[in-house]
């Protein structure tokens, strides 16, 4: 028995002809995929975004109600060591740069061999020293870091999807006639930036002279229309470069008779906003179904099923089981997720419904047809917190400031008994300002009309709380929510009725400058340096006294109100308001 996984990052449902037939994407290796194996037409991402997605793909268990972005945990069960462990060998080839991060360095280890390819997204790979940057984009280095990487990238076979692919290739060639063995080949792309060579771009030709744009921020869309088709055309590009490494895959296959006893999964940790909902990018917003709502595809031997579709609600959490069943290993007592073998054969339903979410984002449940984001109870987000052993973030150790008040925590379900720091931790963003929201996919699939529901709320509310407890959730997850812990919740503790107004406000799109009084001149003045000016900060606590009074210490200097509202959400009518006062009456 042989296992291939092709994941890929960032890889969009929506724009793929076996879930869209009106695409514009020309990626026909997806269709002959789909062709080949089961579509999951229900699969639903967990743990966000990448390494807390991969650790969900490790364990077969949430992450993300006791843990952000981090490694494997020392009492965490490793699918691929488990396999292998057993007897099975398992290879990663991959260009993800995450796994060799603070934040991801546990992970690449759990394999019985790998190989890693350089050069995505910043990588700090080769040096070429040059002056120091003095710009306000923090992420700068990183972008005058990724034009250097790209420069040692000239032509598509430099490029490192391409290297990773080829390492697939090789071990599948060099393996072909041996028996237990899993590959995993893990490719960034068609992660941001969208970087590819002119044979893809050639194929989504298009008028456009606006500034070089394949490198989306995660805030809202605040460039013209011209500028973000451009950049929805790149990352087309970059999934069509996908589509030939998935059909060098499928080659492999056809060519070493691979169908009678391989198994292939090709999935993907969460989808990219490319202006749905006014947002670009993932993370900062709602986790809406264009980022949650996954392709995913299956083609296991022992049940067959190629050429059709499966609608049972799957999961991220499902893969572990999966693959650990397919070679004849018994999940562990701590993994959550199913055998979709199951699914396979019959259809079956796994699950009743399917949590996900992003460590101090919206907590959020889905049945299939409903899907209800609760938001945190009040203003502060709190009380937030950090449960581990690895105390890293993506790229830095867990600073000195943040373990000096450490506690130790009493032992969860699925810690082996051990005690874990527990860390009091803040989130990137606040629900609070997105407010709770429900929406109903059936009539409104592109969620843009939340529903008030109270009867509707309550039962999903109920499913999210069993489904916290079953997690074994920290209590504190349930303070922040405003969930009773310890009692069934009832119609006192729904928030999308009180929520609605916010909620309304933060779906609605940013503006252009140009929409507001005197070019919005006022609003690009620094938050800072308005709120030391008194008539200016007396709009400000007027229009937005939530942010007035809301701790501003990691705001940078230079980051100006409108760009402040192009990550957090702002009432656009407050905006209007507060340009036309402080255009009228000029800052001191």
């Amino acid at each position: 028995m042989r296992a291939i996984n092709l994941m890929f990052d960032s890889l969009n449902r929506h724009m793929l002809s076996p879930y869209a037939a009106d695409t514009f994407v020309n990626a026909p290796n997806f269709a002959r995929l789909a062709a080949k194996t089961a579509t999951f037409e229900n699969f639903y991402a967990g743990s966000m975004p990448c390494m807390p997605a991969r650790r969900e793909m490790h364990t077969g268990r949430y992450n993300f109600l006791h843990r952000s972005w981090g490694p494997l945990e020392p009492f965490d069960d490793s699918m691929p060591e488990m396999l292998s462990k057993a007897g099975v060998h398992t290879h990663l080839v991959s260009d993800h740069p995450h796994y060799w991060e603070d934040g991801g360095a546990t992970y690449h280890p759990r394999y019985t061999t790998w190989e890693f390819f350089r050069g995505q997204e910043g990588d700090p790979w080769k040096g070429v020293v040059g002056p120091t940057c003095s710009s306000h984009d923090r992420y700068a280095g990183m972008k005058r870091q990724d034009l250097i990487n790209r420069s040692y990238m000239a032509t598509e076979a430099d490029h490192s999807q391409t290297k990773t692919v080829d390492a697939g290739l090789h071990f599948i060639d060099t393996n072909h006639d041996a028996d237990k063995w899993m590959l995993q080949i893990e490719l960034f792309d068609p992660h941001e930036p969208f970087f590819t060579h002119n044979a893809y771009k050639a194929m989504y030709e298009h008028d456009y002279d606006g500034p070089e744009f394949d490198w989306p921020g995660y805030q809202k869309v605040t460039e013209p229309q011209e500028q973000v088709e451009h950049a929805r055309f790149e990352y087309a590009a970059l999934v069509s470069m996908c589509d030939k490494s998935l059909g060098r895959v499928l080659d492999a296959m056809d060519r070493h008779n691979m169908w009678e006893d391989t198994l292939l999964l090709v999935n993907t940790d969460h989808g990219f906003l490319l202006g749905e909902h006014g947002w670009w990018a993932k993370s900062v917003q709602p986790w809406f179904n264009e980022l949650v709502h996954l392709p995913m595809f299956l083609w296991d031997p022992r049940t067959g099923g190629k050429d059709t579709s499966r609608g049972a609600l799957a999961q991220t959490i499902d893969i572990a089981p999966t693959m650990l069943r397919f070679f004849g290993l018994e999940p562990t007592p701590d993994m959550q997720g199913q055998d979709l073998a199951l699914v396979l054969e019959s259809d079956a339903q796994v699950r009743e419904a399917a949590l996900f979410g992003i460590h101090g984002g919206h907590v959020n449940v889905t049945d299939g047809r409903y899907v209800y984001m609760r938001a945190a109870i009040d203003s502060s987000n709190t009380p937030l917190e950090e449960f581990t052993l690895m105390p890293t973030h993506m790229r830095s150790r867990f600073g000195v400031d943040e373990l000096a008040q450490w506690q130790p925590a009493e032992p969860f379900a699925f810690t082996k008994g051990l005690r874990t720091l527990q860390v009091r931790a803040s989130s990137m963003m606040n629900s609070w300002g997105h407010g709770t929201l429900l929406f109903d996919l059936e009539t409104d699939p592109q969620q843009e009309h939340p529903v008030v529901d109270d009867e509707l709320e309550l039962r999903m509310l109920r499913l999210l709380a069993g489904l916290m407890h079953a997690n074994d959730a920290p209590q504190s997850q349930f303070q922040r929510l405003g969930i009773p812990f310890d009692l069934e919740p009832d119609n006192q503790h729904l928030l999308a009725g009180k929520q609605a107004d916010r909620s309304r406000q933060a779906l609605e799109p940013l503006p252009p400058l140009a929409n507001f009084p005197d070019g919005g001149l006022a609003l690009t003045v620094p938050v800072l340096e308005l709120l030391q000016d008194d008539r200016s900060r007396q709009a400000l606590e007027k229009h937005l006294p939530d942010l007035v009074h809301t701790e501003l210490v990691n705001v940078p200097a230079q980051l100006s109100l409108y760009r402040l509202a192009a990550v957090i959400p702002l009432s656009t009518s407050a905006l209007h308001a507060i340009s036309k006062e402080l255009t009228a009456v000029p800052m001191a």
